[in-house]
Order: structure tokens, then sequence, then C-alpha cells
């Protein structure tokens, strides 16, 4: 009979198994991924990861769920901090993506090059993804709000986040040519991107 186990043990287990889990997606993606490989590695029999979830599937969904929750709550942090203008924030968030990026880009990669079918299932993951996403549009919306930028804050989110996203996915692949700087080709877009944005006088 399983041994009864305190809330602080589930939520370590739990926490435990969705690290262990985010490495083995990362190495072998979902279809080698098996419920077998994860409990050796936690060091459980077999049927131990069931008791937290149903199926590999699942297990995924609450990894991805996972990781854009801490992605959400970096650039949060960032895009919060007191004191500072709009375009210091906006800043602020850009290097917090970027750090997290760099940081945990086994779960970056689980994020956003992964798509999971019928995602609508999981709604903590549909939560997460949402919070994420969100993110990503407040620090705009503060520079239009500011008189920095003028345009739909939604889609010029969504424009600021295609550029940096395909940036860092090519130094995550190690495609960036050694003469192309991270950083400067970075501010680079940034800056045209800023200009085609400005508020007209």
């Amino acid at each position: 009979m399983p041994r009864t186990l305190s809330k602080t043990q589930v939520e370590d287990f739990r926490d435990r198994l969705i690290e262990t889990a985010t490495r083995l997606f990362a190495e072998r993606g979902p279809d080698a991924f098996t419920m077998r490989q994860l409990a050796a590695e936690l060091g459980c029999s077999a049927m131990t990861p069931y008791r937290y979830f149903k199926d590999k599937d699942e297990i995924l969904a609450a990894v991805r769920a996972a990781a854009f929750d801490r992605f959400a709550e970096a650039m949060e942090e960032a895009f919060n901090q007191p004191g500072e203008a709009a375009a210091e924030r906006g800043a602020a968030v850009g290097d917090a993506y970027v750090a997290f990026a760099f940081g945990h880009p086994e779960a970056y990669k689980l994020m956003f090059d992964l798509s999971q079918p019928d995602e609508a299932l999981y709604p903590d993951l549909v939560r997460a993804t949402a919070r994420a996403k969100k993110t990503m549009t407040q620090y705009v919306r503060a520079l239009v709000d500011g008189g920095i930028l003028e345009g739909v804050p939604e889609t010029m989110g969504v424009v600021f986040w295609a550029a940096l996203h395909g940036l860092v996915v090519l130094q995550l692949a190690g495609k960036l040519a050694p003469e192309y700087d991270f950083e400067t080709v970075r501010g680079e877009i940034f800056r045209a991107l800023f200009m085609a944005f400005a508020k007209k006088a």
C-alpha cells in the first residue's frame, strides 16, 4: 500500500517530475519519451508518475504550462519595476525574454517550437500560454500610452515577439554567423521596428 505523502512532499515530487520530464522531452522528443524512462530517472516505480498524470501528453502539457508561467513571471517582474519610464521597462522586458531563453533553452524550445494536439484540453496550459502572451503586449501598450509608439499594441507585440523569437532561435541553433553578434543584430532589429512604429509628430 503506497505511503501517505504530505502536501509538501507531493508538490516537491511533482516539481521534480516536471523538471526531469522537461529535460527528457527536450533530449528525446515527445515520440521517444516514455513514462518508464521518466520513472527510472526519478528513481521510482513505473506506476508512480501515473499517480500524478494520466499519460505523457498530460505531462507534456504540465511541462509547457510550468515553463510559460516561469517565462511570464520573469517578464512581469521586469515590467513592474517601480519608477522606471515606459522605454526602460520595455527594454527590461526584452532583456528578461532573452535571459530566460538562453538560461532555459530546453523549456524555451518546448514552449515555442512544439505544439500539442488538442491543447484546449489542458486548461492550465491554455491559462499559462495566455499569461505569457499578455506579458508580450503590455509593455507595448505602455509605450503607446506614453506617446512613444503608435499602432495596435496587440499586433505590434506579435511583431516584436516574432522578430526576437526568430533571432533567439538562430542563436540557439548556432546559425548566427560569428560576424553577426547577437546583441548587435537585436539592437538593429528593434531600432528599425521602433522607427517604423514611432509616433508621428
